[in-house]
C-alpha cells in the first residue's frame, strides 16, 4: 500500500497533481491518498483583535481550508480510491512535511505553483521547502 499526500489549494496545478496521482492508481499501484489544505495562521493584531477574536480567525482559516478540499471532490468522482482529507492552518511547507511523516506517506506529489501572482510565488517557495525538509520523494507537477 502507499500512501500518497497531496497538498490542495484548488489550483490547477494541485489539480493536475491529483490528476497524476490518480493516473498512478490505475496503473494497478495500490494507493491511498491523503488530500491536504493548507491555510496560513491569521494575523489578528491592533484594533483588529478587538472585532475578531485569534480563535475565531483560526477557525475561520480552518473552515476555509475544509471548503478548499471540497472543491476537490469532482476529480475523484467515480474513482475507487481511499482519500483522507486533512485541514490545517499553519505555515505551508513545514506543514505539509508535518502531515507526510504524521500519516506516514511515502510520498509527496504536489503542483508547482499556487493561485495568483503572489501565490505563485510563494507556492513555488514552498515546494522548495518541501523538498528540501522531508524525507519523502517529492514529485513536483507542472
Amino acid at each position: 500500500m502507499h500512501r500518497i499526500l497531496i497538498p490542495f489549494d484548488g489550483s490547477a496545478p494541485a489539480e493536475r497533481a491529483v490528476a497524476f496521482a490518480l493516473g498512478l492508481f490505475h496503473e494497478g499501484l495500490n494507493t491511498e491518498i491523503v488530500l491536504l489544505s493548507v491555510q496560513q495562521p491569521p494575523y489578528v493584531f491592533g484594533e483588529v483583535a478587538v472585532y475578531v477574536k485569534v480563535e475565531v480567525a483560526q477557525q475561520m482559516a480552518l473552515a476555509a481550508a475544509e471548503r478548499t478540499l471540497a472543491l476537490a471532490d469532482p476529480l475523484f468522482a467515480d474513482k475507487k480510491v481511499t482519500v483522507h482529507r486533512v485541514a490545517r492552518v499553519g505555515e505551508v511547507a513545514e506543514t505539509i512535511v508535518e502531515v507526510a511523516k504524521e500519516r506516514q506517506c511515502d510520498w509527496i506529489v504536489m503542483g508547482s505553483r499556487g493561485m495568483g501572482a503572489f501565490g505563485n510565488l510563494l507556492l513555488g517557495s514552498v515546494a522548495t521547502k518541501v523538498v528540501a525538509s522531508t524525507a519523502a520523494p517529492v514529485t513536483v507537477v507542472h
